[in-house]
């Protein structure tokens, strides 16, 4: 969403709690429960956790990853039982954000409502997106932290949502880096690419790349795809270039991340923009 201004908004990844007893067991969390943040976890091997009641999968030496959609709202509970130890939990209240909201009226209707063709085909895509950010595995890439993928001017910001004709259209997830077209965009963290695909009707060219434990980076609006499904990045690594394909107003990168089915802010992970050579 090119054109969209917010003041920049942070988290800073700092080791937020200790839990209990666990203190003691060798268990911390790191980032705060808040809507769009991720937060992650150092346990003993072998441990086991649970966010409310559901599994979070724990690599073989103990690491832990959880996030927040942008309208979780209330209270959550998590557990880790260590070996050797009895279950600890701990509540966990997930802070509200302010997301900017764009009224924009007046808009010819065909601009607002794909015609059936493409909900077709939308719909379809939709699919396969899904598919790719379905891996599972308990690969920790995204352990060293995330660097910006491409650098420019920020126009779009998680969580911020237009209402075209009245109708509240989807908010948007991810954050926008705007530069020209054919500026690189390289891989935040290493990872595996789950989807390169150069023509998606919303996205255009797109890059899925899974970072481990349902944690993953989409890269849209790309002019050129760069690297092939099953390729390995590592952290720098080129995998396409800025462009304005898709559904786009300008020539940005729209970076999005997911923690399972959860849509989460990567924002938060990097830090300021630095400056463009």
């Amino acid at each position: 969403m090119p054109g969209i201004t917010q003041p920049f908004f942070r988290l800073t990844l700092t080791l937020a709690l200790t839990l209990g007893a666990g203190a003691a067991a060798g268990y911390e969390l790191k980032g705060e429960p808040v809507q769009g943040g991720l937060m992650f976890g150092q346990a003993l091997p072998g441990s086991e956790v649970t966010l409310d009641g559901e599994a979070v999968m724990v690599s073989a030496d103990g690491q832990f990853v959880f996030g927040f959609g942008r309208d979780d709202a209330g209270t959550v509970t998590l557990q880790v039982l260590e070996p050797g130890t009895e279950t600890e939990s701990v509540e966990l209240t997930i802070a509200a954000r302010e997301y900017n909201i764009e009224r924009v009226d007046g808009l010819p209707p065909k601009t607002v409502t794909p015609d059936p063709e493409s909900l077709a085909r939308i719909r379809r895509e939709g699919a396969m997106v899904s598919s790719a950010r379905a891996r599972r595995d308990d690969r920790t890439d995204f352990a060293d932290g995330f660097t910006w993928p491409a650098t420019g001017r920020l126009s779009g910001f998680y969580g911020s949502q237009r209402v075209l004709n009245g109708e509240p259209r989807r908010p948007h997830f991810g954050v926008d880096v705007a530069a020209p077209t054919g500026t690189p965009v390289t891989a935040p963290a290493p990872g595996v690419v789950t989807l390169a695909e150069p023509d998606l009707y919303y996205s255009g060219g797109t890059v899925v790349l899974d970072h481990g434990m349902g944690l993953s980076s989409s890269f849209l609006h790309l002019s050129a795809v760069d690297v092939t499904v099953g390729q390995d990045v590592a952290q720098g690594d080129l995998i396409g270039k800025i462009g304005a394909t898709g559904r786009a107003t300008g020539p940005h990168l729209d970076w999005r991340m997911n923690w399972l089915d959860k849509r989460v802010d990567p924002q938060p992970l990097v830090g300021e923009m630095p400056a463009r050579d």
